[in-house]
């Protein structure tokens, strides 16, 4: 009997979508257009794909989907600054969206238990931060007041 062989979806060998591996040749065919067309796309600055040293492009997944999408809207009449300025944006609302998830989870983590503010009013009637467990200065009453503002 021979042990069996497991195959992942995506071993440590495979490309990610933002490795270049294509050529110019078969970038151009995956995307279904010119050699041609994507060194002007890369004159543009639409879609700059990775250099070899030799100064060879190197396309990644990513890429070629980018081509496909400049495209469809080259072909739905977008002229290329259109396109340029569509992709500007798209790029920027990525990069919004991000930010956006990394400030809710500052937010969420703000909001939890552990990281709530305890405060202590002394006999005088100030106000101040306390650690939990720390016991109030001076002779401070023994009531509590717990605060949960509004969310």
């Amino acid at each position: 009997m021979t042990p069996s062989l497991q195959i992942t979806a995506r071993s440590a060998f495979d490309p990610d979508d933002d490795t270049p591996v294509f050529v110019i040749s078969v970038a151009a065919e995956l995307a279904g257009m010119h050699a041609q067309t994507l060194r002007q796309y890369d004159r543009l600055g639409l879609v700059t794909p990775s250099r070899t040293r030799g100064g060879g492009r190197r396309y990644s997944s990513r890429d070629v989907s980018l081509l496909r999408e400049v495209q469809r809207l080259s072909q739905e009449g977008v002229g290329l600054p259109g396109i340029a300025r569509i992709l500007e944006l798209e790029e920027r609302v990525a990069d919004l969206e991000d930010r956006l998830a990394e400030v809710t989870a500052q937010l969420r983590a703000s909001r939890s238990p552990q990281t709530h503010r305890i405060f202590s009013v002394s006999p005088s009637g100030d106000v101040y931060a306390t650690r939990l467990g720390e016991r109030p200065r001076g002779r401070a009453s023994r009531a509590l007041v717990l605060w949960d503002p509004p969310r």
